[in-house]
């Protein structure tokens, strides 16, 4: 992350040739720039959960289907009113997102991505689901959680949105509760001041129970409307495999990336050359099958 931290062109240039490589391997593009201010997506840097740096892993998700979270916590709303968690429960499934509003970069893509795959959603916000944002930083207020939640229900533009779409915000106790009970993990970078944290949505039954878990910072309209019915229904689904997706730093002062990033690029660089390797061979593979035909007639 380069959060008020102004880098030269060379740096700009080697992050983002770094993670061209990145991306070739792991993902697309994943979130409209353009909406709620989301940053460039080559900062983030994917790698899978099993084999994440040290120092990396102990922010993956702890899946925990099955659980209830607890429904019962104080919050506030974006207009400031204290609600619960069962105040906002329709007997409709709940989309939940972790993610706090000052956040330069994940939390938006997140968000993104969200709200990109409702646009291809046969589903309807409100009439089959909601969805509850939570900031996991104690130190936001309802202020800026109606400032996030205009913006977004603005890009939705759909009737009646921001009826069931909520930015709440709460106390440390009320967040600890919460991210624990849903697996959800999380630290405080001090000397940055942001938190480092992975990605990902939960889907929840109606009865406050976790369905399934979303990772990554796209999600497929087809999976979200999956994982809907299949909460809607109370069914409950299994452990998900994870990417972790890890903010990372460039480090202006060494001059170089940190670990998570560089091991990301040497994965991506050798599923590359291995992949163009498979394609010679393939290649080689048909032309030579292709010059013996020719050679029988």
């Amino acid at each position: 992350m380069t959060n008020g931290i102004t880098e030269n062109r060379g740096g700009t240039l080697m992050r983002r040739a770094a993670c061209i490589g990145v991306y070739l391997c792991f993902q697309s593009a994943a979130a409209n720039p353009s909406l709620a201010g989301a940053p460039p997506e080559d900062s983030i840097a994917p790698v899978p959960a099993s084999a994440a740096p040290a120092g990396t892993a102990e922010l993956a998700w702890q899946q925990r289907p099955g659980a209830t979270i607890p429904l019962d916590l104080p919050f506030r709303d974006e207009s400031g009113r204290s609600v619960t968690l069962r105040d906002l429960q329709r007997g409709k499934p709940t989309i939940l997102i972790l993610a706090y509003y000052r956040c330069p970069q994940l939390c938006n893509l997140v968000l993104n991505g969200v709200l990109e795959a409702m646009r291809g959603l046969p589903l309807r916000l409100g009439d089959d689901f909601d969805i509850v944002t939570v900031s996991f930083d104690a130190r936001e207020g309802s202020e800026i959680a109606a400032a996030k939640k205009a913006n977004y229900v603005a890009s939705l533009a759909r009737p009646g949105a921001e009826r069931y779409w909520h930015f709440l915000t709460g106390d440390e106790s009320s967040i600890a509760a919460l991210t624990r009970d849903v697996g959800f993990r999380y630290r405080f970078d001090s000397r940055n001041d942001r938190f480092d944290h992975a990605s990902g949505i939960i889907v929840l039954t109606p009865e406050g129970v976790v369905s399934r878990y979303l990772f990554g910072i796209r999600f497929l309209p087809r999976d979200l409307r999956l994982a809907l019915v299949e909460a809607s229904g109370g069914r409950v689904g299994g452990i998900t495999e994870q990417l972790l997706m890890l903010c990372f730093d460039y480090d202006a002062d060494r001059g170089r990336y940190g670990f998570a990033v560089l091991s990301a690029v040497r994965l991506a660089s050798a599923v590359t050359v291995a992949g163009l390797a498979g394609a010679v061979v393939v290649a080689w593979r048909r032309e030579r099958r292709r010059t013996r035909s020719l050679a029988q007639h």
